[in-house]
């Protein structure tokens, strides 16, 4: 198979596809989940922390394992490890549609988290080792657009097959999605590896980063019902002192999991700042916003899902363009103006409200919410792959996919206690609408941060560079193909 693929070809479609196709099924999954929430909860008589453990089980294993998963796929062959994610991540998901009460749900999410951090960062890191140099940005655009309309997609979907049948339908239907991608990626997608990676993987050292996410984890959820008792004080400082050892062990591993040289790329420290702000604030929003139209508003499943259609549609049609001018004019504007406009989107979304309309107040910010992802996604995502030399493009994408996952994990599980909604009150149109304004403002903020800490990148990393012809690295460079000087190096 080809392992230089060029735009436009039919190899290039068909990597396009299998990447796009894989982790699709991961991000239609989680806003899928968003709108079943309600059902899920009348169905099986969950609480307000029943449900965040629905949607925290999946991110905790997700921004938990997608680091070593990012690794094992340099070191051991990045299709292969992307393949075994999408059948785990499909076997799981008939667990999840079978599931009878809460807890056992929660535990097929897990496994599920697990699935989706074997195939996540897999597949920016094929398109980053696959592609020609010249056409990473496009790709990753187009990855980006169109695996965000799975993403945005969900709601719509979600509420549909809810609709149908039931809500497992919405965990049921990634079967079918995981076989064509197992023949896709079989066809099309070559493997590739880190051919100078000869050490061991760090399995203590991502066990070490699993329990401090989870014991994190498990006192923000926990502490609004029990307070400050003994499981919640142990879990968090468990979680603080996991992650403390595994910061020290990255520093002094011979062969660490995350190589600290990656964080010495300023470029790399403020995409990846900037990626955990805005996920943090788009997980908050995502979660309260299916409850609020659904139980605020009166809307069915299927009627939630359409009114994010426009998020779809402007996705669609400009994310890929916006990731070949950031190429071109550099990423620096374009990731301060996304998460600027994704914040304005967020106050207008106030507005939404019982007996708003939805040309009035709803069409408006979502349209402006999706013009704002368009805007930063592609551009983020190939910055950071761009700032890492290309041996560490998989876990360089481990690193932004947990950084992202684990802003979405902390969001919904500090966010709605933060907002006032504990307990059942998710039930009630004006304890629901209250804290629905509160998460808004609060999102918005971390929005506004996202794009004041884009203002430190410099210069234009996504630029081509030209090869040095006899150089035995292969990104080495004479200047890149602005006029200006080098921006990176890779080593």
């Amino acid at each position: 198979m080809i392992t230089d693929v060029r735009w436009g070809t039919p190899a290039a479609r068909g990597v396009l596809a299998t990447t796009i196709l894989g982790s699709g099924m991961a991000m239609l999954d989680g806003s899928v989940v968003n709108v079943a929430l309600p059902r899920i909860g009348a169905e099986l008589g969950a609480s307000v922390a029943g449900l965040q453990w629905i949607l925290d089980g999946y991110l905790l294993a997700l921004a938990s394992l997608i680091l070593v998963a990012g690794a094992l796929g340099d070191r051991y062959g990045r299709r292969k490890v992307f393949l075994i994610g999408v059948v785990w991540f499909g076997v799981a998901s008939v667990l999840c549609g079978l599931a009878q009460t809460t807890e056992v749900l929660v535990a097929a999410r897990i496994l599920q988290g697990v699935g989706g951090a074997l195939l996540t960062p897999g597949s920016l890191a094929i398109l980053q080792s696959v592609f020609h140099r010249e056409d990473r940005a496009r790709a990753i655009g187009a990855w980006s657009g169109l695996g965000g309309i799975a993403a945005a997609a969900g709601p719509l979907v979600g509420g549909l097959l809810v609709q149908v049948w039931s809500w497992r339908l919405a965990f049921l239907i990634n079967v079918p999605v995981a076989v064509v991608c197992v023949w896709l990626a079989l066809r099309f997608v070559p493997e590739t590896r880190d051919e100078e990676g000869h050490g061991r993987v760090d399995v203590l050292g991502s066990a070490m980063g699993a329990v401090g996410l989870a014991g994190l984890t498990a006192a923000m959820v926990e502490a609004p019902v029990r307070g400050a008792d003994w499981l919640v004080l142990g879990a968090a400082t468990l979680g603080v002192v996991a992650l403390a050892a595994f910061v020290v062990r990255q520093r002094t591993e011979a062969d660490p999991l995350v190589p600290p040289a990656l964080f010495a790329d300023r470029t790399f420290v403020i995409s990846n700042g900037l990626t955990f702000v805005v996920y943090a604030a788009l997980g908050g929003v995502m979660m309260l916003m299916g409850l609020q139209l659904q139980i605020s508003l009166g809307y069915s499943p299927t009627a939630a899902g359409i009114a994010s259609v426009p998020i779809t549609i402007v996705m669609l049609l400009l994310s890929s363009r916006f990731g070949a001018l950031a190429s071109k004019y550099g990423p620096r504007w374009f990731l301060v103006g996304g998460p600027l406009l994704v914040a304005l989107a967020m106050l207008m979304l106030m507005r939404v409200e019982p007996g708003s309309t939805y040309l009035g107040s709803i069409l408006p910010a979502v349209t402006v919410f999706g013009l704002g992802l368009a805007v930063v996604v592609a551009p983020v995502t190939a910055t950071v792959l761009a700032a890492a030399p290309d041996r560490y493009a998989g876990v360089a994408s481990g690193v932004n996919n947990a950084i992202a996952r684990t802003g979405g994990l902390l969001a919904v599980a500090v966010l709605p206690a933060v907002a006032g909604l504990t307990g059942a009150a998710y039930t009630d149109p004006v304890a629901l609408t209250s804290s629905w304004r509160t998460a808004l403002l609060i999102c918005a903020g971390l929005c506004v941060v996202g794009g004041l800490l884009a203002l430190g990148v410099r210069g234009n990393v996504l630029a081509v560079e030209e090869q040095v012809p006899d150089s035995p690295h292969p990104g080495d460079c004479l200047h890149c193909s602005v006029d200006a000087p080098p921006t990176h190096v890779k080593p």
